[in-house]
């Protein structure tokens, strides 16, 4: 383990910044290369492999949004270094707490060697004790970021993710592709209901113009077996002034979002999605 010195520690994390953002440029380069590799499978009718190495790709938008992360949280480091160098308890402060446990629980899991020898010295800085805490075991300890958690966590693409990420690159590149419609058996189950519904108003119908008695009556008023003497004496009643409803006066500000029924935030997941598929537009 490499001891704690503050002037090596410094300079540690500088070389970190700069090995990050390398990675990064590196990363998206061969991402861009990808991309027009899947194109082409696109082209040829290679629809499955295609998929395949989507789902490659995802991982690498995902590790490279990782890799954002621990430069976003090593800059952190860098410029409130003075509370980490006076820092003498057994955990970090509170500050930097998320910056010091993230480093610490994913640089294993990164490529960069720069990044491992500064967890090094953090864990010699911070004891034993603490190190053990942020082992690299799933699930992640509560004290590790939950954006960085989720950035390490092991999963499958949806398909539709998958589907996605074809159409966007066919779309960039000019392919005619597009993923197939997926049949919704609730909606084949809605339609059958609607046809019956048809018809059994179509029954109703037809029971009331054609059926054995044929064509009903009119009802006999019941004025007209009153006498018309008794109609002359009883007095009319007064007219009724009929009122317009008034309607409720449309919400305004945070009320309108609510009365629309609409949602006014956007959860974590859908703003790393849609700056995913930015990415994807900006690097064809």
């Amino acid at each position: 383990m490499v001891p704690w010195n503050s002037a090596r520690t410094k300079v540690q994390i500088r070389l970190s910044i700069q090995r990050l953002r390398t990675l990064q440029e590196k990363k998206l380069a061969l991402a861009k290369k990808s991309r027009r590799e899947i194109a082409d499978l696109l082209q040829k009718g290679r629809v499955e492999t295609a998929r395949l190495r989507v789902e490659g790709l995802i991982q690498d938008d995902i590790y490279v949004e990782l890799l954002e992360l621990l430069e976003l949280y090593s800059e952190m480091l860098q410029a409130r270094f003075n509370l980490l160098d006076a820092s003498t308890a057994a955990e970090p402060e509170a500050t930097i707490s998320d910056a010091v446990c993230a480093i610490v629980y994913a640089a294993p899991r990164t490529e960069l060697k720069e990044l491992q020898i500064l967890r090094e010295m953090l864990m010699h800085k911070y004891g034993r004790a603490f190190a053990l805490t942020l082992l690299p075991n799933e699930p992640a300890p509560p004290t590790v970021p939950a954006r960085v958690a989720s950035k390490l966590a092991l999963y499958t693409p949806s398909k539709e993710l998958v589907d996605a990420y074809l159409g966007e690159i066919a779309r960039g590149y000019g392919v005619d592709w597009l993923p197939e419609p997926a049949f919704s058996e609730s909606s084949g189950a809605d339609g059958d209901k609607e046809v019956e519904v048809d018809k059994g108003g179509r029954d109703d119908d037809d029971g009331e113009e054609g059926g054995g008695g044929g064509p009903k009556e009119a009802p006999i008023a019941l004025e007209a077996e009153a006498p018309a003497k008794e109609r002359q004496a009883s007095p009319k009643p007064p007219a009724k002034e009929v009122v317009a409803p008034s309607l409720p006066a449309p919400p305004v500000g945070p009320e309108k979002d609510a009365w629309a029924g609409t949602s006014t935030g956007k959860g974590n997941e859908d703003e790393e999605l849609a700056k995913r598929f930015e990415r994807l537009k900006n690097l064809r």
